[in-house]
């Protein structure tokens, strides 16, 4: 795989594959190209599914506008049904570490689904996989899954049937999937158990979860020295990136694991996110394997499925051994360990050499200069933020170190700098509380494209950001 040099930002950037200089400050006006057949469908699919997609986030709503229909995918490109094509910085929310369609992950997928899509039976390709995550991460055995969700799930049910505990805690801002225990709001005080954090979720279901602030020591130790002969579990993101990107402060992940030790309760680290992509031991690689602590289960998914439907769920031999058939916990999927989503996954993570997270931290260096010196220019108050090559962009003043802190970014300035940046052919993620992603397959022309696009938007974004609260001109 080549690994092309990625241009620096500053004054002016070069493109070394056409041989030329681009200024980065210079602001055409650009047309934004026609979308009339992802109008069509997207009125088509909010006939038949509600919002007309099939996950929130991708109606738009945060942004305002007509969600782009994705057509086609290669290396860092989409390609949307009206044929505009864009830079890709969603990546499909984390898992394509290496680009879209590699043809090393695509040949491994299609050889297995010539041997056929599903068997209910145990296959080489699963332990093969599994193999591969106990060899970079800090688990002993794993069960596989089919998505983020189900393995948060499972975990949340083995913490709870190992211990014999019930009451679980979490952090808000950090996102576990949709299961009910975990779609919870904090109570009124921080040992007061919470409420239900959506509707459909019943109050019995959140009864026994206590939600903390982030990065907050001292709530941490008083839920512990309140309940902590009942806490079954803490859960936490690695490194929290679905409220953006807020990384855990120094040793507060160390911490955890210590806490948790103390009172007989299992630390839970959700990697479903950064594992895998913030280096090839995930998060746990930057802290837990320098720092000298292990978590008791780990939550993986996106990138070890390389795109397709597979997630997986890992720990201490110990606590994995009260899963069924050895033990009397309860857990099963019909799908879990899918041939083909297997393939796809062992393909990425073999794939996943150090000089492919040495290209993407590079390209998410160069990215995060940009965006910072267009910002500045513009005037525009913003805060970023990462881990590895994982980061996001806060329009507020101030760090941010919880969900209290994320909240205040200006919205509505990312949108206008959101449809700045897609109208000059680069896909964001389409809300300002998400994480932004880049692959193997980012090269020079596409994070040249990248940069020309960041002046305008910055100044779109501080034109919507100077306005009254009102919306008034």
């Amino acid at each position: 795989m080549a690994h092309p040099t990625v241009p620096r930002s500053g004054v002016e950037q070069t493109a070394p594959e056409e041989g030329i200089r681009r200024p980065i400050g210079h602001n055409e006006s650009v047309t934004p190209a026609p979308t009339p057949r992802s109008e069509e469908l997207f009125a088509r699919a909010r006939a038949v599914t509600p919002g007309g997609v099939n996950s929130p986030v991708r109606a738009f709503n945060a942004v305002g506008g007509t969600p782009r229909f994705i057509a086609s995918a290669r290396g860092p490109w989409l390609t949307d049904v009206d044929g505009n094509e864009y830079v890709d910085l969603i990546c499909s929310w984390g898992p394509m570490l290496l680009g879209h369609a590699h043809p090393e992950v695509v040949a491994a997928v299609q050889a297995a689904v010539a041997r056929g899509t599903s068997y209910g039976t145990p296959t080489e390709g699963e332990v093969a996989l599994v193999e591969e995550i106990i060899g970079r991460t800090p688990v002993e055995k794993v069960r596989l899954v089919s998505s983020g969700t189900e393995a948060t799930m499972s975990a949340i049910r083995l913490a709870r049937g190992f211990t014999g505990r019930d009451v679980v805690v979490k952090f808000a801002g950090c996102y576990h999937g949709h299961l009910d225990a975990l779609l919870a709001s904090a109570g009124s005080g921080l040992t007061t158990f919470s409420i239900p954090g959506t509707p459909g979720v019943p109050a019995s279901s959140t009864a026994l979860t206590l939600v903390l602030p982030y990065n907050d020591r001292a709530a941490v130790e008083a839920v512990f020295a309140e309940h902590g002969y009942r806490i079954a579990c803490l859960i936490t993101e690695a490194a929290p990136g679905n409220m953006g990107v807020v990384p855990p402060e120094p040793g507060f992940n160390g911490f955890l694991a210590e806490i948790c030790r103390q009172h007989g309760a299992l630390f839970v680290s959700d990697e479903v996110m950064t594992g895998f992509r913030v280096s090839a031991s995930g998060q746990w690689g930057t802290d837990g394997a320098v720092e000298g602590w292990r978590p008791d289960l780990v939550t993986f998914g996106k990138v070890m499925g390389g795109g397709l439907p597979a997630a997986a769920f890992g720990g201490r031999a110990d606590v994995m051994a009260a899963l069924a058939p050895d033990g009397p916990v309860y857990q099963a999927g019909t799908l879990s360990g899918n041939p083909i989503a297997t393939a796809a996954g062992l393909a990425t993570l073999r794939l996943a050499t150090p000089e492919v997270y040495d290209h993407i931290g590079a390209v998410a260096d160069t990215l995060r200069d940009a965006v910072a010196e267009a910002f500045a220019a513009a005037g525009v108050a913003h805060v970023i933020q990462s881990t590895g090559s994982m980061f996001s962009v806060f329009l507020t003043d101030e760090p941010v170190r919880d969900y209290a802190g994320a909240s205040r970014t200006d919205a509505a300035a990312y949108g206008a700098f959101f449809h700045a940046m897609l109208d000059r052919g680069v896909h964001l993620p389409p809300s300002a509380y998400e994480a932004w992603f880049v692959s193997a397959a980012h090269d020079d022309r596409a994070v040249q494209t990248v940069l020309d696009a960041l002046p305008a938007a910055a100044e779109a974004a501080g034109a919507r950001q100077s306005r009254p609260a009102n919306g008034d001109s």
